[in-house]
């Protein structure tokens, strides 16, 4: 049994020590990636459009993506338009010189909203400052609480409508009589479905940055619709009253179901679960057949275990009922649960090799921090669960299988010793296959008996396991709506420079550096002078710098693309840490300017 935890522990352990290290890139929750025109452009005549790249696809459902004058009136067309990663604006014809602001709020594939504001200048226009364009995150401070509440009650919901049956299927056949648990599992289909429903409501004033007197707009409801959350939010819905006409004959009936009816409520649970995980950071990214995969692996090992849980604090556990048959029902439940950990753990490790990255992002984002207090509480729920673990084996007598003439021994040496004991209770065992048999059942019932009488110590702890997994279950509902800590960290760069020579300003250099993290990078330089407009200067040249590190300067090799624009598709980051990014720029044979930045590389 040590062995086995210590695994358990160990498979942690592992995403600490080195599965984060190694892992790929994973994208997920959108970021913007490159605008033409750029930001701060000055352009000598207004564009026929915006465009707005982003990291993985997007969608405008409830949001919107809009173009507004310095009067603060839009000038685009209303037709905006998304094409995977890449967001269209049209803009109005004959447009006037002026300062332009873009805002814009879309829905990431992960199904959370990004939003942002740039400016450009056409003309001799004045830049439009960017503080009231939405440059931050709008969502509604209530609709932003209801959200995880409405998880946190679906995932409940999902490990009693699910991990109940399962108990008692498997553990516990005549426990389908038991009037408490048929309510258990109804409530929680029930509560799946209520907060299906919930979410799909809130999502659209989530997408649209409203409050929670939009939920039944039906422009909002109609975007929800049309999206793969909405339309995910409810199948899982109509699965789980589904899964709930199914059982509930059963329930009633109060006796083992029918193969046929085991085999359709499988499905119809199996079907929960997949919808319930099919909803945030799986379906986004690479691999997300994969992801979604291991997150239904994840959400169906956490509804058997507490929804099992539950089943024992609700009726098998209580004093009133607790009785010689415990060994029936926790010594195949041990079983069950110590394979429902083994699985949480497993696809949690994936899940977070996924997500973080990189083991410095679990300290310096939301997303870290909430997933580090997770693994802590798990860390706890294990401990406690090992303590159930224990109590099994020393009460009921479950051990680990050994050779028969082993085993043999064993039950006569039991037999000899309890022979006064249970004189009462029949015939001895005698010597011989039968006698072992026998031997092996009176004490397995002797310890049963012993065991009910020290059941409130074992319902402590189960109470204790349960109370800790309810808040690991709330984490897990917050990191759902929470940036994954890999996109929080790795940003790419975006910056507009002032260029200082001796004699003053002599204009500015746009930079972008996608994606900031070590390895290939893409750089990109935009050269503009006093006036705003493109200028093509005499010579250029770029280096990067990790002073702490004492790395560098490294020379960057500039390819040109247009006036005033130089690219290096290769530029190389040879590893993390805070890195200067110097741009020297020859005006003339007698001028020189230059730019400096930092930027975080993770």
């Amino acid at each position: 049994m040590r062995r086995s935890w210590f695994l358990l522990v160990a498979l942690l352990a592992v995403w600490l020590g080195g599965g984060v290290v190694t892992a790929a890139p994973a994208a997920a929750h959108a970021t913007l990636v490159s605008t033409d025109p750029g930001e701060g452009a000055r352009l000598d005549a207004v564009p026929a459009q915006v465009t707005l790249e982003f990291s993985e696809g997007v969608s405008l459902g409830a949001g919107y993506a809009r173009v507004l004058g310095s009067d603060g009136e839009r000038v685009d067309t209303g037709a905006a338009a998304v094409d995977g990663r890449v967001l269209t604006v049209p803009l109005r014809a004959d447009l006037p010189d002026d300062g332009f602001l873009v805002t814009y709020r879309v829905i990431s594939a992960d199904s959370h909203p990004i939003s942002g504001a740039y400016s450009f200048v056409v003309g001799d226009g004045e830049l439009v400052p960017t503080a009231g364009g939405a440059a931050e995150d709008r969502t509604d401070p209530v609709v932003g609480a209801a959200l995880p509440v409405s998880r946190w009650l679906g995932f409940a919901g999902l490990a009693l409508a699910v991990g109940i049956p399962v108990l008692v299927l498997l553990c516990w056949p005549a426990g389908w009589s038991s009037a408490p648990l048929r309510r258990l599992s109804s409530w929680g289909a029930g509560l799946v479905a209520g907060a299906a429903v919930a979410s799909f409501l809130l999502q659209g004033p989530y997408a649209a940055g409203t409050g929670p007197g939009s939920l039944l707009d039906p422009a909002l409801l109609s975007a929800t619709l049309s999206s793969a959350t909405g339309w995910t939010l409810l199948a899982r819905a109509v699965l789980a009253v589904a899964l709930l006409m199914v059982l509930r004959p059963v329930w009633r009936h109060g006796e083992p179901p029918a193969p046929a009816s085991v085999a359709l409520a499988g499905v119809l649970a199996l079907g929960v679960v997949v919808t319930t995980a099919a909803v945030g950071h799986p379906v986004a990214g690479p691999w997300p057949v994969l992801a979604v995969v291991v997150a239904a692996v994840h959400a169906g090992a956490m509804a058997v275990w507490l929804g099992g849980l539950a089943a024992l604090l609700a009726v098998v556990l209580r004093p009133s009922t607790a009785g010689p048959d415990l060994a029936g029902v926790l010594t195949p439940w041990s079983r069950v649960a110590f394979g429902a950990v083994a699985a949480l753990v497993v696809s949690g490790t994936v899940q977070a090799v996924r997500e973080v990255e990189s083991p410095t992002a679990l300290f310096v984002t939301t997303y870290g921090w909430v997933l580090v207090a997770k693994l802590v509480l798990f860390l706890l729920v294990l401990a406690a669960a090992g303590v159930s673990r224990v109590w099994v084996q020393q009460r009921l007598g479950v051990r680990s299988s050994r050779p028969a003439g082993r085993r043999a021994l064993t039950a006569h040496a039991f037999s000899a010793s309890s022979a006064s004991s249970a004189s009462s209770s029949g015939p001895q065992p005698v010597a011989g296959e039968d006698g072992v048999d026998g031997a092996a059942g009176l004490r397995d019932r002797l310890q049963a008996e012993a065991a009910a009488e020290h059941v409130p110590a074992l319902r402590r702890s189960v109470l204790v396991e349960f109370a800790i997994a309810a808040v690991v279950l709330a984490l897990s509902a917050v990191l759902v709506g929470t940036p994954p800590a890999r996109s929080a960290v790795a940003q790419p760069v975006d910056v507009l420079l002032p260029l200082q020579a001796s004699s003053g300003p002599s204009g500015s250099v746009q930079v972008s550096v996608d994606p900031a993290r070590p390895g290939p990078n893409t750089l990109h330089v935009y050269l503009f002078d006093d006036t705003g407009r493109p200028t093509q200067p005499a010579g250029i040249t770029v280096s990067l710098t990790e002073s702490a590190q004492e790395i560098g300067p490294l020379d960057v090799e500039l390819a040109p693309a247009g006036p005033g624009h130089y690219v290096s598709d290769g530029m190389t980051i040879p590893g993390a840490g805070t890195w200067t990014l110097a741009i020297s720029v020859r005006l003339d044979e007698f001028t020189a300017t230059t730019a400096r930045t930092d930027f975080p590389v993770r």
